[in-house]
């Protein structure tokens, strides 16, 4: 009886069931569903580098159909590979959905929205319970892990060369994977030929340069100031020119052999009255002092590029020392004013003390420098 009974008792509950089925399938409702997980959507993980063993910052994005309510969690697992965690911790992640930032700490024991924490390769965030922090049904959410989180000064270190899963959970029952790959770098490798190219070319007379009118005309290889008079500047000119691709610029400087010398011994002397002005200073004529032949006559030389004359009609004495005239700090195409071209003026001034000569005579050495 005991078997009987147990007989009539299963066939009761077959019965329960498809009673139940029947009744089910005339009301219009075909089946009967079980709750499940939810596979979490547009789920990616971008690297701000994917090359092996190097840090990389993590942007994770993902979209959650369920939700995550205060109190729940989220789970993001490095394991695989591994990543190195290192010294990440809550202050190099940011967490953000598309209402808004939450605020982070390494615990839930303030009032912050969410703590985020490290164990080993395991990231947990917990929406801190009381505090606000939730996501909805089918939010877009945001997490920011390295140099790329507000304040964030660490990162993770990729693993070697391969193709690794990241897995994530997110509330009581949403989950996915993704996955990122780690690559060899590339190596780009080009040549540029180098370009330098420095000119000089005269100049006419009744041109200007730094504020002073030229006299003689010159070329690329002559200053004929002619026949001076006394108390009478005289200005001459020649144009420089520079093309390069240097990627520091140039720098130009003028050398003298010497002073203005006259095959009978007498020398026209270095602005101003001999004393070899350095510092560019406004022209003045020779003092003339009998007895102090240096003060009977002198020269120097001038520039328009205003890094080193920045203001007009001032000048330094032409030197066997090197006097910068001309210099950038880019490259130029030999065209642009102030960048591949400027103007040199040299002048020259007597009193009525000055030795007389036909033939006084110096030698301008030019030399431009590429700076790469």
């Amino acid at each position: 009886m005991h078997r009987a009974s147990n007989t009539f008792s299963v066939l009761q509950a077959t019965a329960a069931i498809v009673a139940m089925a029947i009744i089910l399938w005339s009301l219009g409702i075909s089946s009967i569903r079980f709750a499940e997980a939810a596979n979490v959507t547009s789920f990616s993980d971008t690297l701000s580098s994917s090359a092996p063993t190097v840090a990389s910052d993590h942007t994770i994005t993902f979209t959650t159909p369920t939700g995550v309510t205060n109190g729940q969690t989220i789970t993001v697992d490095f394991s695989n590979g591994p990543f190195v965690v290192g010294s990440v911790d809550f202050t190099d992640i940011d967490v953000a959905t598309t209402s808004g930032e939450f605020t982070l700490a390494a615990d839930c024991a303030g009032t912050d929205m969410a703590s985020a924490a490290f164990a080993g390769t395991l990231l947990t965030i917990t929406m801190c319970a009381g505090d606000g922090g939730l996501i909805v049904a089918n939010g877009t959410t945001t997490i920011q892990i390295g140099l790329n989180a507000a304040g964030g000064n660490a990162q993770l270190t990729n693993p070697a060369i391969g193709s690794y899963e990241i897995n994530l959970t997110a509330g009581a029952s949403d989950s996915g994977s993704t996955r990122v790959a780690i690559i060899s770098t590339v190596n780009v490798t080009a040549s540029v030929d180098t370009l330098f190219t420095f000119s000089v070319t005269g100049v006419a007379g009744n041109q200007t340069v730094n504020g002073t009118t030229t006299g003689a005309t010159t070329t690329a290889t002559l200053i004929p100031f002619g026949v001076l008079d006394a108390g009478v500047a005289s200005t001459a000119a020649q144009d420089l020119s520079i093309v390069t691709n240097a990627r520091n610029g140039f720098v130009v400087t003028v050398t003298a052999d010497g002073q203005l010398d006259s095959s009978t011994g007498a020398d026209i002397d270095g602005f101003r009255n001999g004393n070899y002005a350095a510092t560019p200073v406004a022209w003045e004529g020779p003092s003339s002092a009998v007895g102090s032949e240096e003060t009977y006559g002198h020269w120097g030389l001038t520039s328009d590029d205003t890094d080193h004359f920045a203001a007009t009609q001032t000048y330094v004495s032409a030197s066997t020392t090197p006097v910068e005239v001309f210099t950038h700090s880019g490259p130029t195409d030999g065209t642009t004013t102030g960048q591949g071209t400027t103007r040199v003026g040299y002048t020259v001034q007597i009193g009525s003390l000055q030795e007389a000569a036909d033939d006084y005579t110096a030698t301008l050495t030019y030399v431009a420098t590429p700076v790469f």
